[in-house]
């Protein structure tokens, strides 16, 4: 219990730190992985269709799953987006573990990359 009350207060603070950084707080976890997938399509913000929302979301949890050996990097495509190869198989978890392993990753991916 104690475990899971830090991994909220650290997710509260990562939260406040995006909303200082870009100005809104993202509502919840996939508003997280988007802007991960933004960043690592390493494009700029613009007008991105949904099936591109959903590739990019996908990019973000490839990228911070890879941490934790689950992906790598495959190659990445003419028109510059990342392909990501499966290497680990990934546990049988509920959703609520799915949620907490990624927000786990999540953190990490901010603390390597920008700290």
């Amino acid at each position: 219990f104690k475990r899971d009350l830090d991994l909220e207060k650290r997710w509260s603070k990562l939260l406040d730190g995006l909303k200082d950084t870009i100005g809104k707080k993202p509502n919840d976890l996939n508003g997280v992985l988007f802007l991960i997938g933004v960043q690592e399509l390493g494009q700029g913000t613009r007008t991105f269709s949904k099936e591109q929302k959903q590739d990019l979301m996908h990019i973000a949890v490839c990228k911070v799953l890879s941490y934790a050996g689950f992906y790598e990097l495959d190659y990445v495509d003419q028109e510059g987006w990342p392909h990501w190869k499966l290497v680990n198989e990934l546990p049988h978890f509920d959703l609520l573990e799915q949620e907490k392993l990624l927000k786990l990753q999540v953190l990490e991916y901010f603390e390597k990359e920008y700290q």
